[in-house]
């Protein structure tokens, strides 16, 4: 892992508040700069630590009004069955994120979709038909408290 500095981790923290800021506001937070925050993020990126940027958009606003957790657990654990669920898993755009777990399910996912009859249509037409599925259990996100929050850097002091 690489050495991360006050510098370092103060940009870091700047940048999951605002992900938008310029060299010049970044180097006004952070006391460098904006030729050195610039280098900074260079090297930042290059060892992997900053793996990107992106826009995170409002689901309600776009009409995605219910988000799902779903448990999923696989019939058999063969390495065929387990790459077609990858497979399929990766053109559902309803999933956003999926994760491979250990406990009584085989798969995490997050997934969004307008509404609850559109979930019942999403699992039952497309969720429970991917190859491998044996069981799915979902829970219906009532109320987020906490969404998309910054990393934790303070272990790293």
């Amino acid at each position: 892992m690489p050495t991360l500095d006050t510098f370092d981790l103060a940009l870091l923290a700047a940048l999951q508040t605002d992900g938008r800021s310029t060299h010049q506001q970044l180097a006004e937070q952070v006391h460098l700069s904006s030729s050195q925050v610039g280098r900074r993020l260079a090297r930042l990126e290059a060892d992997g630590i900053i793996t990107g940027y992106r826009v995170v958009l409002s689901p309600p606003a776009l009409g995605l009004g219910v988000l799902v957790f779903t448990s999923v657990k696989l019939a058999h654990h063969g390495d065929t069955i387990i790459e077609r669920f990858r497979e399929e898993i990766l053109l559902l755009e309803e999933v956003q994120e999926c994760y491979s777990v250990a406990g009584e399910a085989d798969y995490l996912l997050r997934i969004v979709v307008a509404d609850l009859p559109t979930l019942a249509e999403f699992t039952m037409r497309k969720l429970m038909r991917v190859p491998g599925v044996e069981s799915v259990r979902s829970n219906i996100v009532m109320t987020a408290l906490k969404r998309d929050g910054p990393l934790p850097l303070s272990h790293l002091r």
